[in-house]
């Protein structure tokens, strides 16, 4: 039911209530009708749960095949090495994913937990989850609104409903009926579960709880919402179910060959087990979780909290990111811009009066000076326009810079930050009445012992005012100065600034007080905005460097978005949410790429111009603090969440929290998933180089009749070599990765310069080991263990070669990782481990001489030069844009970068 169309005698009717509250066992009985005051949420992951989740991969899965078949033909050694692997790498993810978990667990905000009703006419206080349909609820300031209710009594009530609304200014509240079609966010007489109350107070009548609220409504689309896969596990998933066909068609034709040539059924079976295990990167998935978690890490101490490991990958990879404006790009909080006194506009903005910028001060401004503390009459005689103006702020005003109403905080630390001790000067000029202020009257008034200070609506505090006050005293307030206040008023307006007006009155003029609204000298105007974050400007023409268009969703009003998206460097026209819901599904998809404001967003808005985005072909990160945002962030390719002003719904779906609710936080992160991407190009393009020479010689060789690698020879290739040199190349600097477009995520990880990689780097070792073992056996019938540990120890030696070379090919300084020097270092003694120790059984090894150490380098240095010849040409092909990136006034092409 549209309750806001309705008078408050239809809805009690309605709900079958009253202004005395329903009857205690008509509440009880409705809580059994229509369930617990409570929103359902998604449930909460378990231990087990998180842990099994790691073991989901195509890739996973292939290698679980890979260790049966070893242990189904005897080589237990062979699967207890895969299973270990296996192992490591599901704790490794479990171990972050986890913490994690308990690190947004620890984030949540705490709800109230009761609420004052009044049932059978008294009034009590009760459990907010068993508020019912009909209860009249009792608001406060400070209160947190636990259900949605029509307004029925309203005193001075003002509400914070940017958790919902995403508005940034607390919205006065009323009893009156409105249209149908005002929007969720123009609902003047209805409060919202999740919002809280900032000032005054209000009685309301509950017409909708739990699953049946606004909140409600976005929950049910947030469980309804489908995962989406990263990019990174999209392409290794693509990779795994390759490998997998792969390995069963090598095997098909491989052990029928080698039988036919005479080989038995167990010799050959063997072989075909190399083959799996030379196919297989036993050690991908570990090092990209290992990769990933040590860039959640670093996130982490960047003030992003990253809930899923493959999401840092994502966050690197999008080409749209649509962001919330109050506490993202803004401070959310209100802060005093500019003041205007007659004739003269002020800079009262942080650090424009004592202790800031010389050049910014006031006094600079209109040839006054701001004192510590100003008397009011004194300052009429002397011209202080600016200190009465920040005087009157601060005394008629209920706040103080930490508690109270958003805008009347403003104005006391707008004072403070002048050099006004507040504290001091209200001890001074102490209140001894007041007229509070109400949405109907639109101004309030404190009564001193010699004056009379008033704020309000420039309408309304100028149509109150008979003299304006100049530099020479108060003088009549003619039409013409009117018109001018009324310029400036919408000048302020036009720059997305809330206006208000200030003025005050003499005790005792004309003998006597009269109305203390009345006759009043009108003193000056304050302009107040949520500001841009000092840092966002930059960090957005960052993102649109990258090649990414930014996109700001509010729900604020169009000039306030407007103003704010221009200041922050997004130029673009403004839509509103009607103007979204007017639009068919392909109108939309077309606007959505050339607009990049949008206004007056409700939850629904939001959503379809996420899918608007995805439908286009774009790769879409969404940021909010809401529970507006929650759907969207859950349908997004990354949701980004606020940890400072996020609602609990957000944050679970979330992919990301940031801890400082900071925009800049998010140009970081991309650019670290960026440089994780980069990491991760080059380990695959390593290992899987290294498992196509593998397979290459196992194949060719056996083609021949000879077993030149083991399945136990190739996991050690692969363990040592694909594990700690790999695990550095995760720890790898990377260059300006801002500097490119975003890639083309339908291509995946291997892409064309990997392959080209890949091949050439695969075909170099299989040649250089094919000659190098042609030489070693010199004519012998079968495999030798000298034979077979030169090419075993060649092998190890080349891919540890390989590595600077994979390295160059991405522009990454050869002597900037120390880590990578220690990890081959250490790879090196553990493979002469297996050379000169007891472990030469285990592995059908030989000690080598010093003579044989020389054949191998002379094999390395005949395989080096085509091997440079192969990164050099994948650096070249490896492309930068030239433009420096993407731009929000043109439309955007996802995909582009390929």
């Amino acid at each position: 039911m549209a309750w806001h169309t309705e008078d408050v005698e239809a809805v009690f009717e309605e709900l079958d209530s009253s202004p005395d509250g329903l009857d205690p066992d008509e509440a009880a009985q409705r809580l059994e009708e229509h369930g617990p005051n409570e929103i359902q949420t998604e449930a909460a992951r378990g231990p087990l749960r998180v842990f099994l989740a790691q073991f989901t991969s195509a890739l996973i899965w292939v290698l679980i095949a890979a260790a049966a078949l070893s242990l189904l033909v005897g080589h237990a050694v062979d699967a207890i090495l895969i299973a270990i692997i296996l192992l490591a790498n599901g704790i490794f993810g479990f171990v972050q994913e986890y913490r994690a978990e308990q690190s947004l667990e620890a984030l949540r905000e705490l709800s109230a937990p009761e609420v004052t009703v009044r049932r059978g006419g008294e009034q009590r206080t009760v459990l907010a989850t068993e508020l019912v349909p009909g209860d009249v609820v009792v608001l406060g300031e400070g209160d947190v609104v636990t259900a949605d209710a029509r307004v029925v009594e309203a005193h001075s009530i003002e509400v914070d409903e940017a958790a919902l609304t995403g508005e940034s200014v607390p919205v006065s509240k009323s009893t009156g009926t409105l249209p149908a079609e005002t929007p969720l966010a123009e609902r003047t007489n209805t409060v919202y579960r999740g919002t809280s109350v900032t000032r005054g107070r209000a009685e309301v009548v509950v017409v909708g709880t739990g699953m049946e609220t606004e909140m409600g409504a976005i929950a049910t689309e947030l469980l309804t919402a489908e995962e989406t896969q990263t990019p990174l596990q999209r392409s290794l998933d693509a990779l795994g179910r390759r490998l997998g066909v792969g390995v069963i068609a090598l095997a098909a034709i491989v052990i029928p060959v080698l039988v036919y040539g005479g080989t038995s059924w167990v010799q050959a079976g063997l072989t075909g087990v190399s083959l799996a295990v030379a196919a297989i990167p036993e050690g991908l998935p570990a090092i990209v979780t290992l990769t990933l978690a040590l860039g959640v890490r670093k996130m982490a101490e960047e003030n992003a909290l990253v809930r899923t490991l493959p999401a840092v990958e994502a966050l690197g990879a999008v080409e749209v990111v649509c962001t919330d404006k109050t506490g993202t790009l803004t401070e959310g909080e209100m802060r005093v811009q500019t003041g205007w006194v007659y004739d003269e506009t002020v800079d009262l903005g942080e650090g424009s009066g004592s202790g800031g910028d010389e050049t910014a001060d006031p006094a600079a401004s209109d040839g006054g000076e701001v004192p510590d503390t100003a008397e009011p009459v004194d300052a009429a005689e002397t011209g202080d326009r600016v200190g009465l103006l920040l005087e009157i702020g601060a005394l008629c005003n209920d706040a103080t810079t930490e508690d109270g109403d958003p805008t009347e905080r403003a104005l006391v630390a707008a004072a403070a930050d002048h050099g006004i001790d507040v504290e001091a000067l209200r001890g001074e000029r102490e209140r001894v009445d007041e007229v509070p202020f109400s949405s109907e009257r639109k101004r309030m008034a404190t009564v001193h012992d010699d004056v009379v200070y008033v704020k309000g609506a420039p309408g309304v505090v100028l149509e109150r005012s008979s003299r304006i006050l100049t530099d020479d005293g108060p003088v009549e307030l003619d039409e013409a100065t009117r018109e001018r206040v009324g310029e400036q008023v919408e000048t302020f307006a036009d720059d997305a600034l809330r206006v208000l007006a200030f003025a005050y009155r003499e005790r005792g003029d004309d003998g006597d007080d009269g109305d203390i609204e009345e006759n009043l000298v009108f003193v000056g105007l304050q302009g107040l905005m949520d500001p841009p974050r000092r840092e966002v400007h930059d960090a957005i023409a960052d993102t649109h460097r990258a090649g990414i268009g930014v996109k700001m969703i509010t729900g604020d009003n169009a000039v306030t978005a407007g103003a704010v998206a221009r200041e922050v460097g997004i130029e673009s026209d403004v839509m509103t949410g009607s103007e979204v819901a007017a639009l068919s599904d392909e109108e939309l998809r077309e606007r959505v790429q050339k607009t990049h404001v949008f206004a007056r967003a409700e939850p629904v808005h939001k959503v379809r111009i996420l899918k608007a985005l995805q439908a286009s072909g774009y790769s879409v990160a969404m940021t909010g603090d809401g529970v507006n945002d929650a759907p969207a962030l859950k349908n997004a390719d990354v949701g980004i969440a606020m940890g400072i002003r996020g609602t609990d719904v957000a944050k679970q779906a979330s992919d990301i929290v940031l801890l400082d609710d900071n925009y800049a936080t998010i140009r970081t992160a991309i650019e670290r998933g960026r440089k994780i991407f980069d990491n991760v190009w080059k380990f695959v393009a390593y290992l899987l180089s290294a498992n196509a020479a593998e397979v290459a010689l196992v194949f060719i060789a056996s083609l021949f009749g000879y077993l030149v690698l083991p399945a136990v020879q190739l996991l050690w290739i692969n363990l040592l070599t694909d594990g700690l040199p790999a695990l550095a190349l995760g720890t790898d600097p990377a260059g300006d990765v801002m500097d490119r477009e975003p890639r083309n995520r339908d291509a995946g990880i291997i892409d064309r310069e990997m392959l080209t990689f890949i091949g050439g780097a695969g075909l170099v070792v299989t040649v250089v080991m094919l000659g190098l073992l042609v030489y070693v056996l010199d004519g012998a019938a079968s495999v030798t263990p000298y034979a077979m540990t030169m090419v075993f120890t060649g092998f190890v030696v080349f891919e540890f070669l390989k590595l600077y070379v994979v390295r160059w090919s991405r522009d990454t300084p050869l002597v900037s990782n120390r880590w990578l020097a220690l990890a081959v270092g250490a790879s090196l003694v553990l493979h002469l481990s297996v050379l000169y120790t007891p472990l030469s059984a285990y592995f059908g090894t030989v000690a080598l001489t010093l003579g044989d150490w020389g054949v191998l380098g002379t094999a390395l240095l005949v395989g080096l030069g085509p091997m440079l010849a192969v990164g050099w040409f994948v650096k070249r092909h490896t492309g930068h844009h030239e433009d420096g990136g993407g731009d929000d006034e043109t439309e955007l092409s996802p995909g582009a970068a390929g």
